[in-house]
């Protein structure tokens, strides 16, 4: 299921196991603390899961940058129902998933998703205490509801953000804001599935820019540590 990666293990969590599917950075020959980047962290969409098309373009590019990926399978879904938990038991299964693979070597920690996970990781931001966030398709409203907006998830979010966004989803286009990029993938819908290479360049490009200053701590103290062996 997971398709990219390792196979998924799972992690206990108040609302059940979820499940993780770790992608590690390239190159894999390197020392862990010259080749992490930074780790990503990315959920899936309502309905479906973390073979989403636009989570496995990011996870390659994302791996192949230097990033450690981890992209994780919410426990209804481990469990084999297809309707999604509340917010709440989202937002709290997600955390203790947080808590379970948070870096300990001063790497910064992104986190994101697709959809349904991208609000999950907005909501979450400040508690998981990450360095960025990543939304894919971010659903700013239902189709046809833009009287039902999530604006707020987006706009609560103070670290910065990246948003990709299909010019023809039919949730919405979130606007430009400080601290948030908008990234627009021409003639996507919802699935994002139009322009992949683009989709994870995006993704990658963002990610160096924003995280360039917290990125050279985290090498500078990695490096000392490796010296120090």
């Amino acid at each position: 299921m997971g398709s990219v990666g390792e196979a998924g293990e799972l992690v206990g969590t108040p609302r059940g196991p979820a499940r993780v599917y770790r992608t590690a950075p390239a190159p894999a020959q390197a020392p862990a603390w010259a080749a992490r980047r930074g780790l990503l962290l990315l959920g899936h969409g309502a309905g479906g899961g973390v073979a989403a098309p636009d989570l496995v373009g990011v996870t390659t590019a994302a791996s192949a940058a230097g990033f450690e990926v981890v992209r994780v399978e919410q426990p209804y879904r481990v469990a084999g129902r297809r309707a999604p938990a509340p917010a709440g038991q989202l937002d709290e299964a997600w955390l203790a998933v947080v808590d379970a693979v948070r870096p300990d070597d001063g790497i910064p920690l992104i986190v994101g998703g697709r959809s349904s996970g991208a609000r999950v990781a907005c909501r979450t931001a400040a508690a998981a205490r990450a360095a960025a966030v990543v939304c894919l398709a971010f659903p700013v409203h239902p189709p046809g509801r833009p009287e039902r907006s999530r604006l707020p998830e987006l706009d609560a979010v103070t670290v910065p953000v990246l948003v990709v966004q299909g010019e023809r989803d039919p949730f919405g286009m979130p606007p430009p804001a400080p601290g948030r990029t908008v990234h627009r993938i021409p003639a996507a819908n919802h699935a994002l599935r139009t322009d992949l290479p683009a989709l994870g360049h995006a993704v990658v490009e963002w990610l160096r820019a924003t995280l360039s200053p917290t990125l050279s701590r985290g090498l500078s103290r990695g490096l000392s540590r490796g010296l120090s062996r």
